[in-house]
């Protein structure tokens, strides 16, 4: 039962790439496909699990029939408990029990193919640098749209203010004020990248990147890559308030 095909990642990057391809599938089931994925956990049906497979697709299926299973399972029954508590407690009850899981059949791979103890650091320090699902969901590790207009002004200010400084030291310094002026530029470019580096998609839960085009929630404020939600540059100049696909599906749904 897996939408990517059966494979065995033997090392720690394969196991990792493997990783990350589960969890970018289970984002997107409680994210941009929460309408779908609900609908799915049907509390009439029989235990379900939600799966997250290699290749980024999810699937809402019946536990493995075999006993032991071939890989650890996911939280057997989330369907159950899906009309017994408010949404949002319920998604973040699953996004907790697959991050559980995600580390489990990680950890898994590593004791199958006998990674030893630098193997096993390196693999949980990887997988640790990225946000859990439950971060992701909850917009714990995000950066709201007032921060990220906090930080341009902050940038400005300062590097006003050291401009200021700059030509004040020039007597004090024996280096050319140019010299001065693009090493303190280059350090205010490397201190805005590393703010906004933090802000992360609500979709996939990557990091911001400069050189790609993001969105903006106007309901919860979360961020987004536009390939995410599949707003354009050109599209987003025409919409007036961008809900994200979670929010609409909330609105609907009321």
């Amino acid at each position: 039962m897996d939408g990517g095909g059966q494979y065995n990642p033997r090392t720690v990057e394969e196991v990792f790439r493997d990783f990350k391809g589960r969890r970018a599938a289970m984002i997107k089931a409680l994210t941009t496909d929460v309408e779908e994925f609900y609908q799915q956990c049907d509390p009439e049906k029989e235990n379900l699990c939600l799966y997250g497979y290699p290749s980024e697709q999810w699937e809402v299926n019946l536990p493995a029939e075999e006993v032991p299973p071939e890989l650890p399972e996911p939280a057997l029954g989330i369907n159950f408990a899906r009309d017994g508590m408010q949404e949002k407690d319920w998604l973040s009850l699953v996004a907790v029990h697959s991050d559980a899981w995600l580390l489990s059949v990680a950890f898994y791979f590593g004791a199958r193919f006998g990674f030893d103890k630098a193997d096993r650091k390196r693999l949980f320090n990887m997988m640790n640098d990225l946000p859990t699902i439950f971060e992701v969901l909850t917009g714990t590790a995000k950066k709201q749209s007032k921060e990220k207009s906090s930080i341009t002004n902050n940038s400005n200010s300062k590097s006003k203010s050291n401009s200021k400084r700059g030509s004040e030291f020039q007597s004090k310094n024996s280096r050319p004020v140019v010299q001065q002026k693009e090493e303190e530029d280059e350090g205010l470019e490397e201190e805005d990248d590393e703010e906004h580096g933090e802000t992360l998609c609500g979709a996939c839960g990557e990091n911001y990147a400069a050189d790609e085009f993001w969105i903006c929630c106007d309901i919860c404020e979360k961020w987004f890559h536009g390939k995410c939600v599949k707003i354009t540059p050109a599209r987003a100049e025409h919409i007036k308030q961008y809900k994200c696909p979670s929010c609409n599906n909330k609105r609907a749904r009321q």
